[in-house]
């Protein structure tokens, strides 16, 4: 088996690290891969870019599988390209991959289909969004529609901020031409849940469930990020819920897709606000999330792999069971100073050697590189993602925090408290007794 994975950040890292336990003896590829990646695969020099280039690659070096990780390439059509070339890939395809690229289309695919979201209007001009949003009030939230790296939405608590977001998208172009187009939302009260689940265009096998942690600082203060922790799993997160949302959310937005003739067959990962009249979509997103991923994937006991394959061969996953393992598992990201604006890069990194190996502990890097002398180094905002995993949640926290201290960088920063919601519940704590412990 040789399979590709493309991209090159903390979730194709985590990606690699579960094929390569899922098959030992596969011969594993990435593109570009990071400082932390080459333990497990060979680095390609290719860029997801120019994707003919990439497809004839992957022709004559018969790569089996191809998983593709960013959103970026599979909003630029990248599954249809390889399809093209006879590559069989894990992925949706440039129309399906509209449910994240476009929120103004995903939101308008689940008023059609009845899928519960909030109330929002799509506006591609100042003066009519200003007076919707002076018509609703705050709180109320602004999106850029397309894609901006999990930055593109902003929670306002008043008419003026809101007012501030949309002329900053629309008018200074804050997000480039992802805020070209912008969604304005009711805000949703409640706690936020991550569901990934494999698709092959007409069933969903949900993994389990996780939630992330988006502001930058503890507390859930400060701008919202790419993602700064993760835990899983998630106590509001049960069965009966599960099916609910298989139910009034995947069932038919995976129908919904198919009526579109835009099949979704790859990750689709629901964004959902428990609210006090059930789940809702925060968004879709058309992959693995980042950092969830690096939760979801280390308790995932059942053989990933198998389902990728059947997915990018176009056979059903109706069958896979994603058997998980007992525990809790706990990210905490590490990101460079000035995150989530303008960072440096080429910061020396310092992992004590005594992490390497360890069971309990899973060092995921993102923003890292080799520099010419082989030493590793800064490259990026989120730099590492630090798994810990425990018999329980205050166990993988205590794990992963641990690590995440021991590890060193100029100007690194990062939150002491993810799962604060989790270990309220379980400890009967306050986020404060959390961040101190």
């Amino acid at each position: 088996m040789r399979v590709l994975i493309v991209g090159n950040g903390g979730r194709e890292h985590a990606l690699l690290w579960k094929l390569r336990r899922d098959a030992p003896g596969a011969e594993l590829f990435i593109t570009r891969g990071n400082g932390g990646t080459g333990e497990l695969a060979t680095s390609l020099p290719l860029d997801p870019g120019d994707m003919p280039a990439l497809a004839a690659w992957c022709r004559a070096h018969a790569i089996d599988l191809v998983v593709v990780g960013p959103e970026a390439p599979l909003a630029a059509g990248l599954v249809d390209v390889l399809e093209s070339y006879g590559v069989p890939a894990f992925g949706p395809t440039r129309k399906a991959a509209r449910i994240e690229s476009s929120k103004s289309y995903a939101k308008s695919l689940m008023a059609r289909a009845g899928v519960p979201t909030a109330a929002f209007a799509t506006f591609t001009e100042t003066a009519p969004a200003l007076a919707w949003i002076r018509e609703r009030g705050a709180p109320i939230v602004v999106k850029a529609s397309g894609l901006a790296a999990g930055k593109g939405a902003v929670v306002c608590g008043t008419v003026a901020e809101a007012v501030a977001a949309v002329r900053s998208m629309l008018e200074e172009e804050s997000f480039g031409a992802a805020g070209n187009e912008v969604v304005v939302e009711e805000f949703m009260a409640g706690e936020e849940l991550s569901v990934f689940a494999v698709c092959d265009g007409e069933h969903a096998v949900q993994l389990p469930p996780a939630q992330d942690h988006k502001r930058i600082g503890e507390g859930d203060t400060g701008p919202n990020t790419g993602g700064m922790g993760a835990y899983a799993p998630v106590s509001p997160g049960t069965p009966a819920l599960l099916e609910r949302v298989e139910r009034e959310i995947f069932a038919p937005t995976l129908a919904a897709l198919q009526e579109d003739d835009s099949a979704f067959r790859g990750l689709l990962y629901a964004g959902l606000m428990l609210t006090p009249d059930g789940p809702k979509v925060v968004e879709f997103n058309c992959r693995f999330g980042d950092p969830e991923t690096q939760v979801v994937l280390p308790l995932l006991e059942a053989n990933l792999l198998d389902a990728l394959v059947a997915v990018a061969r176009g056979e059903s996953v109706a069958g896979w069971e994603p058997r998980a393992r007992a525990g809790a598992a706990l990210t905490t990201v590490l990101a460079a100073g000035g995150y989530p604006g303008a960072v440096g890069k080429g910061a020396p990194i310092s992992i004590p050697a005594g992490l390497a190996g360890r069971e309990e502990v899973l060092v995921f890097h993102a923003g890292t590189a080799l520099s010419p002398e082989g030493a590793l180094v800064t490259n990026g905002g989120r730099v590492l993602a630090v798994t810990g995993l425990g018999a329980s949640l205050a166990e993988a926290g205590a794990q992963s925090r641990a690590a995440a201290a021991a590890i060193e960088f100029d100007g690194k920063q990062y939150r002491r408290d993810i799962g604060w919601r989790e270990a309220a519940r379980q400890a009967a704590v306050t986020p404060r007794d959390v961040v101190d412990a």
